[in-house]
């Protein structure tokens, strides 16, 4: 591995002829965007020419977008769609569960059953290994299909932050050291399909953790996040077998990767990285459909928006995620009586996301979060065990904001349970998301659906890949409401009440019959739920940019 790096450190880029460089420029077919959005909403039509400067556009009709809402149908669905496809399978998650050999059997028999099928995996390394080699892992998990299908076929690479390299990740625990940066992208292909969701690949996420999943049928949009998934692929380890190693495989850097490994030159790294992701994410001008192909009637456009800072250089950083949702919510000011809905399993919101949820001039939003009955770390052990509370700290610190701002008529805040996690039949939620709607309508026009919980470590330390749809399409927009409400069935106000003192007179100790005779004073205790300790408080000073 380190032979095969320095060769392509010192010898694949000694020209100017390199393959980074020599691919500058999209492949995409273009024309000149039409501007005309007269069939939209006439407060859409500002919003989509802006986002026409920030991101590529697809132009996809309403009924190839389908919404799913249950994590067993999303779990059953991915299975079919592995199973059926016929020419590739692109998988992108933070990671594989240690312990999904029905998926893993599931894509071996779809590689055996089909010579045509090729298969790319792409997950995160800190958290694909962090178990080995004392443990089972994602990386040990997949070995199996390399072993009998070869890298041609099965493709499986992990992307690790260039951020994190030497003596510190050597001192620092497994789990700490995911703080410097993850991939954190979602995505899921088969052939021309592709689903974006904020789930991971694991028991939880198909059985009792609450997520959103989008399907889309359409080839364009699929190639555009192939591309994408390929690009990271391409400054990214590849698991390969080994006899030598006590897990049983190496993490190995290929010559044909399209930079050096990061940490044997990290300004080179981020250098090629930014050559390679920047027309990805540009568009001057240029679109993912033909003008021959765009009906005259379209009604729907998805506008992919990816995260992608720790690979662009400081003051540079081309990512449109941030500029595209900051842009979208300026729309909150283009008028009154719009309503928007935000949620976010782990609840800590950029700052400017949250001053332009709560400055617009007469807009209605909801907030949803978990509970810390619904955070999978609850009443975890070691240090996060106390994540709950530090997110429960945000929240707290939200309602403030609210009631400083008097916004109490225009904003409330939701937590949602269902039962109590790593109970029976209790669930975890990790939604996140945001819709809104066009002036006096109930049904939002607009949604964000990808890997992003909106925090300053979505804009700084991970990998994200989202996509902003905006729809005049009546079905959509009422499928997309009942998203809402079924999110909403569990949830139940919170208020800044609910962290206040009541009284407890249950728990005060019996006195005697005597001094029954005098009313004893009432005894006051916090929800246990609901309670932060001053270490909460000072770790997420210190840390609340990892949360």
């Amino acid at each position: 591995m380190v032979i095969s790096s320095v060769y392509n450190y010192f010898f694949s880029r000694s020209t100017n002829t390199s393959p980074v460089h020599q691919d500058h420029h999209h492949n995409f077919s273009t024309y000149n965007r039409p501007t005309d959005y007269n069939s939209f909403h006439p407060n859409l039509k500002p919003v989509l020419q802006q986002l026409d400067a920030i991101s590529p556009r697809f132009i996809v009709n309403a009924n190839d977008i389908t919404i799913l809402n249950d994590p067993k149908v999303f779990y059953q669905t991915l299975c079919k769609k592995i199973s059926q496809a016929k020419s590739r399978v692109f998988l992108t998650s933070l990671y594989i569960g240690k312990t999904q050999y029905e998926l893993i059997e599931i894509i071996d028999k779809a590689l055996t059953a089909n010579e045509d099928l090729k298969i790319d995996i792409l997950t995160d390394a800190l958290r694909g290994t962090r178990e080995s080699p004392q443990a089972p892992s994602s990386a040990t998990l997949l070995l199996p299909l390399i072993e009998k299908f070869g890298n041609h076929r099965i493709n499986i690479r992990m992307y690790h932050t260039p951020h994190l390299a030497g003596f510190v990740k050597s001192i620092t625990p497994k789990r700490i050291n995911e703080g410097w940066g993850l991939q954190h992208m979602k995505l899921y292909g088969f052939d021309n399909e592709i689903i974006l969701s904020g789930a991971n690949l694991s028991n939880d996420y198909f059985n009792d953790r609450q997520d959103r999943y989008y399907i889309f049928n359409d080839k364009n949009l699929t190639d555009y996040y192939y591309k994408i998934q390929a690009a990271i692929q391409s400054i990214s380890y590849q698991i390969l077998p080994s006899s030598k190693l006590p897990a049983g495989f190496r993490l190995s850097w290929p010559t044909s990767n399209k930079s050096c490994e990061p940490h044997l030159n990290l300004h080179r790294f981020i250098q090629d990285s930014s050559h390679l992701l920047d027309p990805l994410l540009k568009t001057n001008g240029q679109s993912q459909t033909t003008s021959s192909e765009i009906p005259s009637n379209f009604d729907t456009v998805v506008y992919p928006i990816s995260q992608f800072t720790p690979l662009f250089p400081d003051q540079n950083d081309r990512s449109t995620e941030k500029p595209a949702i900051l842009r979208l919510l300026s729309y909150l000011d283009s008028s009154s009586n719009i309503k928007w809905w935000f949620t976010a399993g782990y609840f800590n919101m950029l700052p400017q996301i949250q001053d332009k949820l709560l400055n617009s001039k007469n807009s209605k939003g909801v907030v949803i979060t978990a509970s810390p009955k619904a955070n999978s770390f609850y009443k975890s052990s070691g240090i996060s065990y106390y994540l709950p509370q530090a997110y429960l700290l945000f929240a707290k610190r939200f309602l403030e904001q609210i009631q400083k701002l008097n916004k109490q008529d225009f904003v409330s805040v939701f937590e949602w349970e269902n039962g109590i996690v790593n109970t029976p039949n209790g669930w975890s939620y990790h939604a996140k998301g945001i819709w809104i709607t066009t002036p006096n309508e109930d049904h939002p026009s607009m949604t964000i659906i990808g890997s992003s919980n909106y925090t300053k470590r979505a804009y700084s330390l991970d990998l994200e890949s989202n996509a902003i749809i905006v729809t005049r399409n009546a079905e959509l927009k009422s499928k997309m409401r009942h998203e809402i409400d079924h999110l909403m069935e569990h949830a139940k106000p919170l208020n800044l009440s609910d962290f206040h003192p009541k009284p407890v007179n249950d728990k005060q100790e019996e006195l005697p019959e005597k001094a029954n005779k005098e009313s004893s004073p009432p005894v006051y205790e916090i929800d246990e739920d609901k309670k932060i300790g001053y270490g909460v408080h000072l770790a997420v000073k210190l840390l609340g940019g990892k949360l």
